[in-house]
This record gives C-alpha cells, sequence and structure tokens, in this order.
C-alpha cells in the first residue's frame, strides 16, 4: 500500500488542476491566503472523494439509506483512507442538544443513574427502597434477640371516617386486634357488627389503622413465623408492613412497592428514560424539558426607566395621555398621593407593581368622559394590570400579528416548576454519592472529572461492580473534553450557544474516543477560540491520533500548529481567481526557504505586522460596566475607553463572551436601538451618552439562500439596477430598476424563478441540481439581458469580481465608493453575484463590516466583533487591522474579542480575563496597554505577548497564585482592577 496520498488534476472551485502529494500517517497543514483553495482541497475533493469511495464500497441495500455523493472535480486520487470531516460548524439550534448529549455522556449518566441511583421521597426526604419478603425477615432478624414485636398491615393512613364496615371485615378475615391512632383495641369475634366496641371515630378527623398481624418475640427459631407474618401483613397493607418495637417503642415501616412508605409517593420503575428530558417519562410537565419559559419581562415594558409614566416609559402603551389606560392610572395616582411625571425608577414600589400586575380585589372609582364631551360617568371596577392584561390577550387572540407583539415583551426565564434541570420531580430526587444528575450537569467538565475520579469511595462493592463499565467510558470522554481544551464548559450547556471552534473540539473529543485506526481525519481550523496557553494540548490531541495510524490533516492558519506540522502544503499566491494553485510543499524548514510563499515569509519573520509608533490616547470618555456577574463573571467593573482599538482577550471559558456578547452588546442595543434583548446580570453601567450606535459585527452568514450574495448585501446592487434602468434603452423599453431584479417577476426568467438552476427530485438518489435551459443559467429573460452598459448585461456584471467591477464603474461614484469597501477588506477575490452560502465566515464578516464603511461614520459609533481573525491568514490579517483602525481614527471605538497576538500588540487597550476558564475565571487580571499587559506577572496573555514585544520578563502562573488572587479578589473589587 502507497505511503503518500496521491491527487492529480484537483480541479474543485478555484484550484487549477495542480499535482499534490500528502504523506499517509502524518499531521499535514494546508495553509496560505484566505479564498485560496484550502477548503476546496481539503474537504470538498479529499475528504468528498474518501467519503464517497467508502459509500460506493457497501452494498446497494446500505447504498439506498444513504444520499450519494458527487464526485469531485479531480482526475485521480491515490491512497485515500475512509474520511472523517470535523468541520467548524454550529452545533445543532435544536433547544433539546447540550455538551452532554451530543458528547453521549448524558446517556452515560442517565443508565449509571438508572442501575446504581437511590431515590428519596420529595416530599420527606425518605430514601424509598423496594423490599421483598426476605429482605424484611432478614433486616428484622438482625434485631438483639428477645426483642418483643408487633407485625402489622397498615390499612387507613391519615384518611377520614368511621370505617364500622372496614373493622367488621377485619373481623371476619380472622383478626383479634387492631392499632387505631397509636392505641391498641380487641376485636370481638361474637358481635361481628362492632357494636360492643369500646370505641368510636370521629368521622371529621384524619386516622390511621393498623391489623395486629402477630405479636413475637425474637428468637433464633422465629424465621419461619416471622415470614408469614410479613407475607400476611404485605397482603392486608396493600404491599406494606409496620413492625412495632414494643421495647423501643418505635415503628418501622416497609414497603414492596418502589413508594414512600410514609407519604405513599410512587416512582416509576427507575430507567434511563427516567432521567431523559425528551422522554415524557422524564421530562419536566411544565416546560416539558426545555428548562425555560417565555414569560413577559418588565424589563421590556419598561425598557428607559429614567422616562415619566407620561413621557411614554411603558412601551406597551405609546402616548398614555388619552387613553383608556393613562385614564385609569391617573385615577389611581391621584388616590394614592403619586406624581404621574417623576421618572418610573423613583416611583413608590407598590404603585409600579399596581401598574404591572393590576389590584387583585382592590376596586377603584374610575372616571369617563369620550372625546366630544356627550358622554360622561364613573364606574368602579378593579385595575387589571399591565402584565395580566397581555397574558389574556396573548391567550384569546386569533391575530398573529398581536400575538408576535406581545411575543416582543416577553423574555427567556428559568422554569418555576423545575427551576431549569428540565427534568420531573422523581428524576430530581434520585442521588449518587449525594448528588442528582441534573446537579452533575451544571458542573464544568472539569469538576465533573474530579467528582467521578472520587466516586468508587461513596459506592457499595454490589453498586461499584455494576458502574464500572459506565464510570470507565464517562471518565474517558470527560478526560478527552478536557485534553481539548474545553474543561470549562458546563454538560448542561446548550449546543447552540458553542461556537464554532468548541463546537469543532467536542466533535473532535468524541472522535478520539471512538479509537479508530487507519481514518484519514480533515479539520478545519481547530484552534478557534484556544488561547495561546491552551494550543499545546489541542496539539497533542491531534499527534495522538496521527499516533494511532491515522491520517490528519488540519486546514490552518495558527503559526504554532503550522510549525507543529510533519509536512505542509501551502496553497496560493492569491486569492479566488488568484489562487488555486501549490506555491510550496515540504516541511517547515522548506516552506521558510520558499521565497514566494506569503505564508514562509511570514514563518521566518521576513513578513511581520509592526507594532505602532505609539497608542492612541482616545477621546478621554469612558462606559464602565460595574458589577457585571453573568455566569463566570466575579462581579468585576470593567471600563472600555472611547476613541481607541480594544481587545478583550484571556484563556477560553474566562467570561470574554459572556463580558462582550452576553452583558456589554445587549446593554447597547436595548439604550439605542430598544432591541428586545436581556443583558447578564450587572449593577451599574455609564458613559452611554457619549456614543449614538452599537453594531455587532459577528461572522453569521449574509443569507441563508443561494439568491442572497455581496451585492444584495452591500446594497451595491440597488445603484448598478438604477444604473442599468436609467440606460437609453431602458427607458424607451419603460424599464424600472425593478426589471434587473432577479427576485421579482418581469425581468427574471421565470422557467427557473430568477435562481439560475433547477432541482431535480431523484426518487432513491440525490436531487439532482441542473442549469435552466431557457435562460442557461443567467437568472434573466432574454428582453432584460439585450440591455447593455459598456458592452455588458446585467448578467455579466455579476459574474464580476470585486477587482473588475471596481475598474469597471470607477467612474460611477456611487457604486464605485461600495466596491471600494468591499476591497478594502480584502474582498476583491470573490464575485459579486456569488452565493451568500458559498462564503466562510471570515468572507461574510468582512462584507458586514464594508457594509457599514460604507455609510456615512458619525464619530460616536462601538464596533464589536468576536475573533474577526478566524480563517484569516497573516496577511489579511493586516487588511482587516487597516480597515479596523480606519474606524477608530474617525473617533469611533473597536471592541474585538481576540487570541491572535497579531492583533493584540497593535491595540491601544487590553482587557485580559482569567485567570483560568469555568468557575476558576471572570476575573479581571489585567488592564490596560499591551506592553502593560505583557509586564503583568498573572496574566497568561502577557506570558506571550512579552515574548513578541521583546520582553524578557516571564510570567508566574502557578495555580496557587492564582487561586490566592481569585480569592482576594472576590472579596475586594479595588483588586480585580490592581492591575487596570
Amino acid at each position: 500500500m502507497t505511503d503518500e496520498i496521491i491527487i492529480r488534476g484537483a480541479r474543485e472551485h478555484n484550484l487549477k488542476g495542480f499535482d499534490v502529494r500528502i504523506p499517509r500517517n502524518s499531521l499535514t497543514v494546508i495553509t496560505g491566503l484566505s479564498g485560496s483553495g484550502k477548503s476546496s482541497l481539503a474537504f470538498d475533493t479529499l475528504f468528498a472523494e474518501g467519503q464517497r469511495r467508502y459509500v460506493e464500497s457497501l452494498s446497494a441495500y446500505a447504498r439506498q439509506f444513504l444520499s450519494l455523493m458527487e464526485k469531485p472535480d479531480v482526475e485521480h486520487i491515490e491512497g485515500l483512507s475512509p474520511a472523517v470531516a470535523i468541520q467548524q460548524r454550529r452545533a445543532s439550534h435544536n433547544p433539546r442538544s447540550t455538551v452532554g448529549t451530543v458528547t453521549e455522556i448524558y446517556d452515560y449518566l442517565r443508565l449509571l443513574y438508572a442501575r446504581v441511583g437511590k431515590a428519596y421521597c420529595y416530599q420527606c426526604g425518605r430514601e424509598i427502597t423496594r423490599w421483598s419478603v426476605q429482605g424484611i425477615v432478614d433486616s428484622i432478624a438482625e434485631w438483639p434477640n428477645k426483642k418483643r414485636i408487633m407485625v402489622m398491615a397498615p390499612v387507613v393512613r391519615s384518611r377520614k371516617g368511621e370505617y364500622r364496615e372496614l373493622f367488621e371485615e377485619i373481623a371476619r378475615d380472622g383478626f383479634v386486634r387492631v392499632r387505631v391512632d397509636g392505641e391498641l383495641h380487641t376485636l370481638d369475634e361474637m358481635n361481628r357488627t362492632l357494636r360492643g366496641a369500646a370505641f368510636t371515630l370521629d368521622k371529621n378527623k384524619k386516622h390511621d389503622i393498623e391489623i395486629v398481624v402477630d405479636r413475637l418475640v425474637l428468637k433464633d427459631d422465629i424465621h419461619q413465623r416471622l415470614t408469614e407474618s410479613v407475607e400476611t401483613a404485605l397482603k392486608f397493607g396493600n404491599g406494606m408492613v409496620l413492625v412495632h418495637d414494643a421495647d423501643d417503642e418505635e415503628d418501622h415501616l416497609f414497603s414492596e412497592n418502589y413508594a414512600c412508605p410514609v407519604c405513599g409517593i410512587s416512582y416509576e420503575e427507575l430507567s434511563p428514560r427516567s432521567f431523559s428530558f425528551n422522554s415524557p417519562y422524564g421530562a419536566c410537565s411544565m416546560c416539558d424539558g426545555l428548562g425555560t419559559e417565555r414569560k413577559l419581562d418588565p424589563d421590556l415594558i419598561v425598557p428607559d426607566k429614567s422616562k415619566s409614566i407620561m413621557e411614554g416609559a411603558i412601551k406597551t402603551w405609546g402616548d398614555p395621555t388619552g387613553r383608556h389606560w393613562g385614564r385609569q392610572v391617573r385615577t389611581i395616582a391621584a388616590e394614592m398621593g403619586v406624581d404621574l411625571y417623576q421618572p418610573w425608577e423613583k416611583l413608590p414600589e407598590d404603585f409600579r407593581r399596581l401598574v404591572l400586575y393590576g389590584s387583585g380585589s382592590k376596586e377603584f372609582a374610575f372616571y369617563y368622559e369620550t372625546h366630544d364631551g356627550r358622554f360622561k360617568g364613573q364606574w368602579k371596577s378593579n385595575y387589571e394590570g399591565i402584565i395580566p392584561n397581555l397574558k389574556r390577550r396573548f391567550l384569546q387572540t386569533n391575530s398573529s400579528g398581536i400575538r408576535a407583539w406581545i411575543e416582543s415583551f416577553m423574555s427567556q426565564a428559568p422554569c418555576p416548576e423545575c427551576g431549569g434541570s428540565r427534568l420531573n420531580e422523581q428524576a430530581r430526587n434520585v442521588r449518587i454519592g449525594g448528588m442528582a444528575i441534573h446537579e452533575i450537569t451544571v458542573m464544568s467538565i472539569g469538576e465533573a472529572r474530579e467528582f467521578f475520579a472520587g466516586i468508587d469511595e461513596q459506592l457499595g462493592e454490589r453498586e461499584r461492580f455494576i458502574a464500572r463499565q459506565i464510570l470507565k467510558e464517562i471518565n474517558e470522554r470527560l478526560g478527552f473534553l478536557d485534553d481539548v481544551g474545553v474543561s470549562y464548559l458546563t454538560l448542561n450547556r446548550q449546543s447552540s450557544t458553542l461556537s464554532g471552534g468548541e463546537a469543532q473540539r467536542i466533535h473532535l473529543a468524541t472522535q478520539i474516543g471512538s479509537r479508530l485506526v487507519g481514518v484519514m481525519y480533515v479539520l478545519d481550523e481547530p484552534s478557534i477560540g484556544l488561547h495561546q496557553r491552551d494550543n499545546i494540548r489541542l496539539l497533542n490531541t491531534l499527534k495522538s491520533m496521527r499516533d494511532l495510524g491515522n491520517t490528519v490533516i488540519v486546514v490552518e492558519h495558527d503559526r504554532e500548529t503550522i510549525e507543529q506540522a510533519d509536512y505542509i502544503v501551502d496553497l496560493g499566491p492569491g486569492a479566488g481567481l488568484h489562487g488555486g494553485e501549490v506555491v510550496c510543499t515540504g516541511t517547515l524548514k522548506d516552506i521558510t526557504k520558499c521565497a514566494k510563499s506569503h505564508t514562509g515569509n511570514y514563518l521566518s519573520g521576513k513578513f511581520e505586522i509592526p507594532v505602532p509608533a505609539k497608542r492612541r490616547k482616545g477621546t478621554g470618555k469612558k462606559v464602565v460596566i460595574e458589577g457585571a456577574s453573568g455566569n463566570n463573571l466575579a462581579n468585576i467593573d470593567v471600563e472600555f475607553p472611547l476613541g481607541k482599538f480594544i481587545c478583550v482577550a484571556g484563556v477560553s471559558g474566562s467570561g470574554k463572551s459572556t463580558l462582550i456578547n452576553e452583558t456589554l452588546y445587549p446593554i447597547l442595543a436595548r439604550y439605542y436601538q430598544s432591541a428586545h434583548v436581556r443583558p447578564l446580570p450587572y449593577k451599574f453601567v455609564c458613559g452611554l451618552e457619549h456614543l449614538d450606535k452599537v453594531i455587532n459585527i459577528d461572522q453569521s452568514p449574509i443569507g441563508r439562500t443561494p439568491r442572497s450574495n455581496p451585492a444584495t448585501y452591500t446594497s451595491v446592487f440597488t445603484p448598478i439596477r438604477e444604473l442599468f434602468a436609467s440606460l437609453p434603452e431602458s427607458r424607451a423599453r419603460g424599464y424600472k430598476p425593478g426589471r434587473f431584479s432577479f427576485n421579482v417577476k418581469g425581468g427574471r426568467c421565470e422557467t427557473c424563478g430568477g435562481g439560475g438552476i433547477i432541482k431535480l427530485e431523484m426518487h432513491f438518489l440525490p436531487d439532482v441540481y441542473v442549469p435552466c435551459d431557457v435562460c442557461h443559467g443567467k437568472r434573466y429573460n432574454r428582453e432584460t439581458l439585450q440591455v447593455r452598459y459598456k458592452g455588458k448585461n446585467i448578467y455579466d456584471v455579476l459574474e464580476m469580481t470585486v477587482d473588475e467591477a471596481l475598474e469597471f464603474f470607477k467612474n460611477v461614484t456611487s457604486i464605485a465608493k461600495k466596491l471600494k469597501t468591499l476591497h478594502d477588506v480584502g474582498l476583491g477575490y470573490i464575485k459579486l453575484g456569488q452565493s451568500a452560502i458559498t462564503l466562510s465566515g471570515g468572507e461574510a464578516q468582512r462584507v458586514k463590516l464594508a457594509s457599514e464603511l460604507s455609510k456615512k461614520a458619525t464619530g460616536k459609533t462601538l464596533y464589536i466583533l468576536d475573533e474577526p481573525t478566524v480563517g484569516l491568514h497573516a496577511y489579511d490579517v493586516k487588511v482587516l487591522l487597516d480597515v479596523l483602525n480606519r474606524l477608530v481614527d474617525l473617533g469611533n471605538t473597536v471592541v474585538v474579542i481576540e487570541h491572535n497576538l497579531d492583533v493584540l500588540k497593535v491595540a491601544d487597550y487590553i482587557t485580559d480575563l482569567g485567570p483560568e476558564g469555568g468557575d476558576m475565571g471572570g476575573l479581571v487580571v489585567a488592564a490596560g496597554t499591551p506592553e502593560k499587559i505583557a509586564k503583568s506577572e498573572n496574566s497568561y496573555t502577557g506570558k506571550f505577548l512579552s515574548k513578541i514585544l521583546g520582553f524578557t520578563k516571564k510570567a508566574k502562573n502557578s495555580k496557587g497564585a492564582q487561586s490566592s488572587k481569585r480569592t482576594k479578589t472576590r472579596k475586594s473589587k479595588s483588586i480585580t482592577r490592581a492591575d487596570a
């Protein structure tokens, strides 16, 4: 078998028919400029062909259940193994999907709790055990000899009544004595009607009645009699037996049912489904296993608490002066002596609560008068309240518009029944080692690993034997997750909230657990979201996969990963049409010697992003958040100096996204745009008056359909269509700009609906997409394509790259200006009409950035970007930094969450969070210029920054020091900002 993967004639997408060899059983990195063809080679050629061949090797019967794959555009590939792709994609958007379910750890937890978990009554807290007759007898036999006991059958437990018929029935069954409410009584066998009984029962009081089955003294030879008595008691006591210790005056209750013997609460037989929040057997009945409910949020109803009611503080009312609600509140305010022109936050608490939740049964005398003054009068009624009114209308309305409007005032809140655990009461009260299953899932992976490492000591010998294999699987999976750097994630974390890098590393950990050999793994930038400190652990994981006998191919820009690779393939020399060629292949030494390789120049130091000569001083103003405590943030105060390029750094899981994406951005979005997003907890914010808007530029797709493209997203297509509509031929034909849109009827090809392709559904085969046979993929009808500008029709324009279009429209200012911004962010190689779904996350983010750059700057905008260097080569990072610096130079503020040292070193201000991830993070370790961070002894980020800034001082990163710092910081805010 060949020891190389040999690729000949690769032409997928922009690849230009090159040949390349990749060694098998090695760690190979494919690198190059963004858009140079790395993913086309790794995923669309190597992985696609490996997967296609594996599927074709299966039987015809098996293949009918699998989707068939198209052959990639390549002449020949030798030496392929079965392929597994671990791509950088967002995890499932299903709210039921969690880290625990994705990694199968929760499946093993359910099995563990079903087999060795101990159930407890959720009412009284007693352990619920199912007793057998033999077990009850053996338990009693362990009591001291000569102890006097009574074996009784409980027939009535805390119920009202006289029970004459019951006593008659007990007598007929041959029993002599009963115990009623703790007192013994004798039944007269001759008087079956019990009229001669020396007691009567109050039918309005609750009573306990037990049949005395046997009275005996414990001896060695008593087992047979005791067994028979217990069996009789269980029969008449509906599965329960009460044994009274006459010497110690104590009762011992045993049950052969899976139920609490005191409260009578029955449990289902424990099984894995009893702990599944996706099953009705385990899910909370109120939230159906989601753990949350949508409820009306007072903060959304009154978003601006500095306004008064008369100034429109209550958003659901609009103008309150002439409305029915306004008249009612004015009446209540007059009676309570409240000034409605006072800010909402200064109104009395009881009045605010009454306005929101109603007056209950309390009535007020309301006055009414029609607009024309013809009708007026008074009526007495209670006041319904805003929230009860909206609830009622939401349930009663048939209007989807009204429903959507009311939903805009709702937010997610933990389910009041299960507290967010997703499980029903029974599942929440089964414990192992004192912990319920939902208490395990709120632990971080690192904490769960510690818990299960010591769980054996809390299990009996029988439980250890049963749980041995289950615990082995759980511990292995937790270990793999820890090894790939996601130990800070909790098992109940929703998959939809994971970053692309986190989701990929979780998938990677799952693959490691499979221990496959002879497989080709293809990974897409696994270092995304990882701090430099955690990179070495990821690299060790990749090397361990290689050492098992697998071929590991990684698409990567990270310097350390490239330097650790066994073999490197560098594509380029440019991007898009200017790329798709093999620039250089070989070891690190070979790449650094290649003069035409951008990657080689970067690794050798011939190309570098320079450190600015001086840092910006900013505007002197700042936004300050105090007491931020969402997720793992430890009640910290953070400053954002305005007019600067700010980076937020820290190890993975230290709280960066919590601070910026879930606290800062929602605060600003609600203040400037009245957005219906709720920030995580914080105490105070100031400085918002110094800004006028906030823009969050993330890496989500610019569109989810093939119709969306860079031209439509950046609005450059609008002036292009207007230009074509203004041509003499268009005016003669009466064409308007809509004629040149492929989304509306008129100018588009109606056969394909303006898509250019037609989907053919193939039974038992994958759907086939073919070019439209009427417009031949050009999207427009013949008449529209006859209109030309400088010899080009509208389809020809959409097929141009940004650089080609910039030259073509250089004399049309409105078009050239927008195209110039796309060119400036390094996207000159993409086509104007390129489908949005083919753009990478980094490309989509830069399209959004270009769209913002094309707008008129105010100089008071705050831009937020989350790891904008994802998917970018060092050369592209420089282009991105030039764009971001342009924004800051205009007076704006840019806040970036970033690990890339080339970005951190050019920042004006860095806030470094840590010192660790998860519960050991959430503190401000250091804040200030990059030089100040580099000198901080407790900063991991500073340790790596000091190397590239030329400092020789090393960080002291002992865990003891960090734990000590965290303890001190929790006690004093001043220490959290000691380095700021």
